[in-house]
This record gives C-alpha cells, sequence and structure tokens, in this order.
C-alpha cells in the first residue's frame, strides 16, 4: 500500500499541455515531476508541448529527496532524478524504474566556498562544516572528494540542509561550504557570491535518470505516452544544445535566475539523453556499492532489476 503523501510536499506550479485529440487528452495524463523547471522549460523553448495526444501536469520540486518520495507515494508517474537519490527510494522497496539517462559534465556539481574563504581543497576541510541534502548528488561529491584527501567523514560537520537554506547558511557563514548542483552552482558563482572548491569531474558519474512508476509501465496507454514524452524530451535538449540563449531565457522565466546565468549553468552540463545501456548499469551498481559502504544503503541492492530497457531514442 502505498503512502499518503503530506500536502505540502507537492510544490504549486501546475501546467496541463495542450492536446490534438480531446479524447486522449481527457483519457491520458502524465503527471511528471521536474526540479527547477529544467525539463518542462527546455520542452517549452523547443516548441514540444505542441500536438500531445495525452496532457501533462507537472509538479516542480527544489530537489531530489522529496521528488523521490512523491514517485514512491505515486503522487507522480515519472520524474527527473539523480543516481543517488533514485538509489535510496529505490532500497526502500519503492515501485520504480528508471528508463533513460541524461548524461552530463559533473564539473557543475561542486562544493562552493564564499569568495573570501582561505580554503584550498578537499584536504583543507577538516573541522569545517559542509551544508547539502541528506543523500543528494551534492553528499556524494562531498563525501568522495573528502575520501580522496584522506580526510574521515566523521572529520568534518555536516548541516543537511534544503538548497535554499543552505545557499543562506553559506552566505551568512553558518557553514563554510555547499555541496551542490546545477542550476544552484552557476546561480551562486556567476553572481560572484561563490567559487568552486572541488568539482565534479572525477569524483561522481554525472547520470540523471528519468524514473518511472511501475504502475504506469503497466499501462500500455500511459507507457507509450511517456514514450513520446522522452523522445520529444531528447529532441528539445538537442534543440537546446544550438539555441543555448532561447532556452535561457525560458528556463530563466520559470526558475528566477537572470538569462545569462540559466544560459550558462546549462553549457556547464552538456547533457544529451539516452537509452539505458549496459555502462550506465555498471556505473549505477558501482554508486549503490560506495553507499552500501558509506551506510546509506543498508544492504546490498541488485540495480539491474530497477531499469527498464524497453524506451527507445533516436540518435541525436
Amino acid at each position: 500500500m502505498r503512502r499518503r503523501v503530506p500536502g505540502s510536499l507537492i510544490i504549486g506550479l501546475t501546467l496541463v499541455a495542450t492536446s490534438s485529440s480531446l479524447w486522449a487528452a481527457a483519457d491520458v495524463t502524465l503527471r511528471i515531476a521536474d526540479q527547477k523547471g529544467g525539463m518542462r522549460a527546455v520542452l517549452e523553448a523547443a516548441n514540444q508541448l505542441q500536438g500531445l495526444d495525452y496532457q501533462i501536469k507537472w509538479h516542480e520540486f527544489p530537489a531530489a529527496a522529496p521528488l523521490a518520495e512523491a514517485l514512491n507515494a505515486g503522487a507522480v508517474d515519472a520524474g527527473i532524478i539523480g543516481d543517488a537519490p533514485l538509489l535510496f527510494v529505490l532500497a526502500q522497496g519503492a515501485p520504480v524504474k528508471a528508463i533513460a539517462v541524461d548524461k552530463y559534465d559533473p564539473y557543475g556539481t561542486a562544493l562552493l566556498v564564499r569568495p573570501d574563504s582561505p580554503l584550498t581543497g578537499a584536504a583543507s576541510l577538516k573541522g569545517k562544516t559542509i551544508a547539502t541534502g541528506r543523500g543528494s548528488i551534492g553528499h556524494f561529491i562531498a563525501l568522495r572528494a573528502l575520501e580522496q584527501a584522506g580526510v574521515a567523514p566523521t572529520e568534518v560537520k555536516w548541516r543537511f540542509l534544503a538548497p535554499a537554506d543552505a545557499r543562506i547558511a553559506l552566505l551568512n557563514k553558518d557553514v563554510d561550504v555547499w555541496a551542490t548542483w546545477e542550476p544552484y552552482t552557476t546561480g551562486l558563482t556567476g553572481t560572484g557570491q561563490g567559487k568552486v572548491l572541488v568539482n565534479g569531474r572525477g569524483h561522481i558519474q554525472g547520470n540523471t535518470f528519468l524514473a518511472a512508476t511501475e504502475d504506469v509501465l503497466a499501462d500500455p496507454r500511459r507507457r507509450a505516452a511517456l514514450q513520446d514524452y522522452l523522445a520529444r524530451l531528447a529532441k528539445a535538449e538537442n534543440w537546446a544544445r544550438d539555441h543555448t540563449r532561447a532556452y535561457g531565457v525560458t528556463l530563466s522565466r520559470l526558475i528566477g535566475l537572470p538569462p545569462a546565468i540559466a544560459t550558462a549553468q546549462y553549457e556547464s552540463r552538456n547533457a544529451r539523453w539516452q537509452r539505458i545501456d549496459a555502462a550506465t548499469i555498471t556505473q549505477q551498481q558501482q554508486t549503490a556499492d560506495y553507499w552500501l559502504k558509506q551506510g546509506m544503503i543498508l544492504k546490498p541492492l541488485d540495480v539491474k532489476p530497477t531499469f527498464d530497457a524497453r524506451f527507445t531514442l533516436s540518435a541525436p
């Protein structure tokens, strides 16, 4: 039985996309969970929400943890989620599978400090306070950076905060480091309020997934709609790489960052949607094994059954 979701879990922002078929639109609806307007913005900018024969109801989340809870509870049908948060919800037995992967340059997943910070790298973090989301991709890069620098997780202080609160804590000097991801990284560094201490290259895989509930995957009509949605999403991302300014304007309107910053964070990611393949499954297994070692996952997790490889994508 699914858990009830608190009313505060799902944050405002609802849109019903246009439809070319009134009967189909009234009959099939996809409840899509987005983070900071990322998917919706690129689809809107690329005009990929035109001519749908199903409805889309958007739900906006500030981070992956509450999005994962919504997927687990069946409050949404599909959503975009990082590798670590997806693993945690799967380890709890959530009826969810990953159907596609967005491969990105992980530079913008980073440890951020204030511009005047004397810190020089992960080795200088002993005794310092790091703000991040528990189990987030920010938490992951912080642990990996500390490990490679020979600093134990117990040798730093942790403040597990939502992105907005972590940003304020860093600017107010309540914490020394903010471990976060895009668009928050460029949102801070691009305005001169922070700098990158450690970036994600060499620390994380750079995988974000589109995940869906098993209820949707078992429904032929909603599964077909989800396949169409994925194809449109990939086309939109390909379009955005050639029209970054136009995309940045749309994203800026949705997430409240200046257009130049919104554009820069997208260019930093250089992301591409791909089908699930053996290499991605291997990478996700390595991430699961790492979290097991850290005690964040309590028993071994075989990730192979958590993927649905039936979904297709055309070459860009």
